[in-house]
């Protein structure tokens, strides 16, 4: 991909991994042709935007389920893994027909609050949190403070590197969806980066030059969080027990 960025229209369909004429006139075309900026920047919108709250709602949920005792709570909880066996081609119809009832079709909250639920997250986060002592909330109560400041106090300061990972997870995710936006949205203003490279490689499907450089530029930031946090994902992963 990276190669064939810089390769000119003449060499576009080479197989030689070295450009024999490397250019920029292709990063040049996608950002004054396209608004390709635009593209990114709603991505940027709805992937920050469903990794904040779903980290909030997530953590809370996880904090409930693994600290809190209450009648239902492991069915609520199995209830919520059973989730995985659903995937979003199989509720694609009737989630599109309740979003257009909610008035969300052709806007962010269309592409956001959708997007906002997800088990593994909640799984993740409990098995964290189970292992935290509970004797740890035990002394924060016995010192006067309530189920919200032991989980705003505690829990998340304790959570920050497993919620450092699940941010990665959830922006990576959001950016790179592709089925649900192209459902809900055709308003060009609203496209998210995975679209506008599908209606690029569409409109110039013998430009593989353009279409490389324009899914080098989408992978940037994807590889930036990955160089970031890396350590934070084996963190997370060995000390939530999940192999």
């Amino acid at each position: 991909m990276l190669s064939s960025a810089f390769k000119g229209s003449s060499d576009e369909m080479s197989m030689s991994l070295i450009p024999s004429a490397p250019t920029l006139a292709n990063f040049i075309y996608v950002f004054t042709q396209v608004p390709f900026l635009s593209y990114m920047l709603n991505s940027f919108i709805v992937a920050g935007s469903v990794t904040m709250g779903a980290l909030l709602f997530h953590s809370m949920a996880a904090y409930a389920l693994s600290w809190l005792r209450f009648p239902g709570r492991d069915v609520i909880f199995l209830g919520i893994f059973a989730t995985f066996l659903v995937s979003l081609p199989v509720i694609l119809v009737p989630l599109f027909i309740l979003v257009k009832m909610l008035g969300l079709l052709n806007n962010f909250g269309g592409l956001i609050i959708p997007a906002l639920f997800n088990a593994f997250g909640i799984f993740l986060l409990r098995q964290f949190y189970l292992g935290i002592p509970k004797e740890l909330g035990e002394a924060a109560i016995l010192d006067g403070c309530n189920h919200w400041q032991v989980y705003w106090r505690l829990i998340i300061p304790l959570s920050k590197p497993i919620l450092a990972a699940l941010a990665v997870f959830f922006f990576l995710a959001n950016w790179n969806s592709f089925l649900w936006p192209l459902t809900i949205t055709n308003n060009q203003s609203l496209w998210m980066v995975q679209i506008g490279i599908e209606n690029f490689q569409t409109q110039y499907a013998g430009s593989w030059n353009y279409i490389m450089a324009a899914s080098t530029i989408a992978a940037l930031p994807t590889l930036l969080l990955f160089f970031l946090f890396q350590r934070q994902l084996v963190t997370s992963i060995k000390s939530s027990g999940f192999k």
